[in-house]
């Protein structure tokens, strides 16, 4: 019989300098009422203290919630994460250097789970190379007080690689639905399955041990056998969870049949990206300039963003089943969601383990990734990861800026105040962004362009005024919205000055009309 426990008998399980692995993907799948206990017995009591924390995608809400609740000066010795944005305190500690801080890409840590479970001594990639992860440049630390190595390049048969450090995981807190006497654990409310079965293993063969959160338990041999996601042989402890604050489907939805793939009548058919009303803003227009790219038959990725509109254009031009949509941490087909619904998705094919979904986006998988721009300079190197003291974190960007097939980066051509208008076709900037976006270099390499060169990656960056793509000299400008002044609008608000294209030409002037009409290029 598995032992059960409540969230503030879980948090007495956590001991002084144990190595912490928390489950979740922003809301989804998060174990809340434990992490929140863990977070109360330290600010009440003052243990446990110095916890390594391992995560591999964002866990938050922004405020209080998921991995917030143990950002606490003393809890907390060291954090190694995928994504770093929605956890502000955190990110706080370790600006001040008060404790050690790494990023590496989600998809890395996801996979470095499984191989530390097969005891192996870690993880071999070329996701990383060129980017702030390469030991050559950052090695993935965020601060000066993160002495220790986690990534090292080596050579294999005259390639360069990274190596990937083991993670050691004490103790392994997960969530789930329904747990059994014996500690199986199926997850059919859950939008997602992460990587639970890998940290689960990996905490188990390092002698450590796993709690998971679920909603009930029932009778041992009576759960479905297909439907268990986490075998009771790895699993130490339950807690049930008694309050369905504590227990969302995602941090935005209480529960929706249809992010687990079943029509719930009341739904409407409908989904939160697709609906947007549609009006010529500059997402809008980007969207549009971005799904003329879309190729039939393609297995695509959208990031969050401009992206995230690009599924609207698609549904609006029912042209949506004429591709597969899939989601980093499992979601594969549907319609991804947005906000703090991200990684779920509307009415999915299937979900799979976020370690496979990577396994699947490492090995190439992926033939088209529609991405953010937040920092771009004139070599084409892309940050959306540092800002300063802002550290967002690369989550799975690199992985999948990397191993894509096909990469456009979409996005604004300024930031902080940029307003646009469209009138009779043409494209007017009424306010332009007090911050420039197109800079002489990126504060931190997220996307390394010598990396895509080198692998032969066709790679385009889109904006609301104008389309470049990368060559081996640096981004090249092509395209031209109408009603657009190439010095005024362009390069002025430019740090640098780009290639220009012989055969430059105007955007589609379709894309600046209210019947906008989208035809999907022929796959080359």
């Amino acid at each position: 019989m598995v032992t059960q426990l409540t969230p503030e008998q879980a948090a007495q399980w956590i001991n002084n300098h144990d190595s912490v692995l928390l489950g979740g993907f922003i809301g989804s799948v998060v174990p809340e009422a434990i992490e929140r206990a863990i977070g109360e017995r330290f600010a009440s009591t003052g243990q446990p203290r110095d916890l390594t924390l391992l995560f591999a995608a964002g866990q938050g809400d922004g405020q209080g919630r998921a991995v917030n609740h143990l950002a606490q000066q003393g809890l907390v010795e060291r954090a190694i994460g995928g994504h770093w944005g929605l956890v502000p305190k955190l990110q706080q500690l370790a600006v001040d250097n008060l404790i050690q801080g790494y990023n590496l890409p989600q998809g890395i840590i996801s996979h470095l789970l499984r191989d530390s479970a097969a005891g192996k001594p870690g993880t071999i990639s070329k996701v990383g190379l060129g980017t702030f992860v390469d030991p050559r440049i950052e090695g993935g630390k965020i601060n000066t007080v993160t002495k220790k190595d986690w990534v090292e390049l080596i050579e294999l048969d005259g390639e360069e690689w990274l190596f990937y450090r083991k993670l050691s995981v004490d103790v392994a807190i997960l969530r789930g639905t329904t747990a059994d006497e014996n500690g199986n654990i199926t997850m059919e409310d859950e939008c997602l399955i992460v990587e639970s079965l890998a940290a689960a293993q990996a905490a188990k063969n390092n002698g450590g041990k796993v709690i998971v959160q679920v909603k009930r338990i029932v009778k041992a041999g009576t759960l479905d056998p297909h439907r268990v996601k986490i075998p009771g042989i790895f699993v130490d402890a339950v807690v049930v969870c008694d309050n369905p604050a504590e227990h969302m489907q995602t941090f935005a939805t209480m529960m929706n049949p249809e992010f687990v793939g079943i029509k719930d009548p009341q739904q409407g058919g409908e989904d939160s990206v697709a609906n947007q009303p549609s009006c010529l803003d500059a997402k809008t227009i980007i969207a549009r300039r971005a799904a003329m790219e879309l190729e039939p038959n393609s297995i695509l990725n959208l990031g969050i963003g401009a992206p995230e509109y690009i599924a609207q254009v698609a549904k609006q031009a029912g042209v949506m089943d004429h591709f597969t949509l899939t989601v980093e941490p499992g979601a594969v087909g549907g319609v991804p969601q947005s906000g703090l619904d991200f990684g779920a998705s509307r009415l999915p094919q299937a979900i799979i383990s976020q370690d496979q979904m990577f396994d699947f986006y490492d090995g190439g998988g992926v033939d088209q990734a529609f991405l953010g721009l937040a920092q771009c300079d004139q070599c084409g190197d892309i940050n959306v990861s540092r800002f300063g003291s802002k550290i967002a974190g690369c989550g799975g960007f690199i992985n999948i800026t990397q191993n894509a097939k096909k990469v456009y980066f979409c996005g604004t051509f300024t930031a902080q105040g940029l307003k646009v208008e469209v009138n009779d076709g043409r494209l007017t900037i009424l306010n332009e962004g007090r911050q420039k976006k197109l800079i002489n270099q990126v504060e931190q390499i997220t996307f390394s362009a010598e990396q895509a060169i080198r692998r032969g990656t066709q790679v385009m960056y889109i904006t609301e005024r104008a389309v470049f793509r990368l060559t081996q000299n640096g981004l090249e400008l092509v395209e031209v919205a109408p009603g657009i002044d190439l010095q005024r609008d362009i390069i002025q608000q430019m740090e640098f000055a780009p290639l220009v294209s012989p055969s430059l030409t105007m955007m589609d002037s379709g894309i600046f009309d209210q019947q906008f009409q989208l035809t999907l290029r022929k796959n080359e």
